[in-house]
């Protein structure tokens, strides 16, 4: 017999526990209930990765992609971009999936990673102080975060609309300060600096180029003459199967990006189990209740919101510096807020493996398929130039198609197969195509407790 304060006790831990989720423990449940494992999980995310390489190696062969370097070159840009979005959704789960902060700001920390690396990294004869990289990308880091927490402090306390709104006109009043005209060229101490104002700004050097070229700064056909250590293998093997040293490159910088996401999945699944995610997914599911235990609400969010932000900001700063070309204000439009959201609504909010399925599914299929099939439909089928008048429009289908898959059109459309996909969604799978693999606060089963009964057995 369990004596009886002790089972008060543990009768009042179980309804907090319930109070603070009312489901099933930190477990993954599939929709008949059975539990699935972490590896079932990794096993799906293999197969969807698997069937989507597929699937393009046929649509690129059927677009005119037929050899080697074309068809790997494809399919190197649509991981790439995958990668960067799993990684912008793992960083936006951490603030809406498991602390319930709406961050509509995306775009605009993402800027800050980034024009804060160049501004530090860049040459002192330029636009920047000409600090080394690994020290531009943690001031970026650091910038961001610090203004994720300054923006938190007086919108923690808003709620859902609200602190979407505050975040939104926070990213919108980022972007416009980076292409004002005083923010183009300025000058701090006799050390000149700038944004670049509304054109672009050069980034530092892809730091790939250093790992492969005893000379990085060259450019690739004319470096890969003097390769290192390290890249000499590599342009060796990619020469025997027809790669030319940029797309080795390209590759090679995509492969250490995917161990940063790797990297990324296993910090957050680690912060999620420990007690600083599980406060933070209490305080998703019901604020007041983790107050009342204790929690400062508060500053958990905060903390959550900052590093979620310098999370973007690195993501941002490694996409932008693939090419080691440039940036531009342009690129941190409000649409890749809108895009990140949709991918993380995509997987299921809440899981970090939904993320990670969010993330690819909705570069593979929305953002990179309409581009694959429009170059399919007019390498088989010749797709003629949109019609001049209104007859033309009107006497044939052909007229149809040249309006549809016109280069002018093909975002357009893009645009309209998103909201067919999130308005099924909404409609059918509200919690996502992962939803049901949502990580809770509590770190037991609760739907498995013994009863009263059976506790005093």
């Amino acid at each position: 017999m369990t004596p009886a304060p002790l089972e008060r006790l543990l009768t009042a831990l179980r309804t907090r526990l319930d109070a603070v989720r009312g489901l099933v423990g930190n477990r993954r449940v599939t929709d008949g209930g059975t539990v699935r494992s972490r590896a079932s999980d990794l096993q799906v995310v293999a197969g969807l990765v698997l069937g989507l390489y597929v699937l393009f190696l046929v649509l690129s062969w059927f677009g005119g992609f037929q050899d080697a370097e074309a068809l790997t070159s494809r399919l190197q840009s649509v991981t790439l971009l995958a990668l960067v979005y799993v990684m912008l959704a793992l960083a936006l789960n951490l603030q809406w999936g498991y602390a319930g902060l709406l961050n509509l700001g995306v775009a605009g920390f993402a800027a800050v990673g980034v024009y804060t690396m160049a501004l530090l990294s860049l040459p002192a004869e330029g636009l920047g102080l000409g600090l080394p990289l690994p020290v531009g990308m943690l001031g970026g880091f650091l910038a961001a975060t610090l203004l994720g927490a300054l923006a938190a402090l007086p919108a923690i306390r808003l709620r859902a609309d609200y602190l979407a709104i505050v975040t939104l006109a926070f990213s919108e009043i980022i972007r416009l300060l980076i292409r004002s005209r005083p923010a183009t060229e300025f000058t701090i101490a006799g050390q000149t600096l700038g944004t670049g104002g509304t054109s672009s700004l050069d980034l530092p050097s892809n730091p790939v180029k250093r790992l492969l070229y005893q000379n990085p700064d060259q450019g690739a056909f004319i470096a890969v003459e003097n390769p290192t250590v390290i890249g000499d293998p590599l342009f060796t093997a990619g020469e025997a199967v027809g790669f030319g040293p940029s797309l080795v490159e390209r590759v090679v910088y995509t492969v250490i990006l995917l161990f940063v996401a790797l990297l990324f999945y296993w910090l957050l699944v680690r912060v999620g189990n420990s007690p600083f995610g599980r406060v933070l997914k209490a305080i998703r599911e019901d604020e007041l209740v983790a107050s009342s235990l204790g929690k400062d609400t508060r500053r958990f969010k905060i903390i959550a919101f900052a590093v979620g932000c310098g999370l973007i900001a690195l993501t941002g700063m490694l996409w932008q510096m693939r090419a080691g070309g440039s940036t531009a204000p342009a690129t941190f439009e409000p649409e890749l807020t809108f895009f990140v959201f949709v991918a993380l609504i995509l997987g299921g909010s809440g899981s970090n493996t939904g993320s990670v399925v969010g993330g690819i599914v909705f570069v593979a299929l929305l953002l990179e398929a309409p581009s694959f099939i429009q170059r399919i439909v007019d390498t088989q089928f010749g797709v003629p130039s949109p019609p001049d008048t209104l007859f033309d429009a009107l006497t044939g289908v052909d007229p149809f198609l040249g309006y549809m898959f016109a280069d002018d059109n093909i975002s357009a459309l893009r645009f309209v197969v998103l909201g067919i996909v999130l308005v099924y969604l909404m409609q059918n799978r509200p919690e996502g195509l992962f939803g049901g693999r949502t990580e809770e606060a509590s770190t037991v089963d609760l739907s498995e407790r013994p009863d009263s009964t059976e506790a005093e057995s």
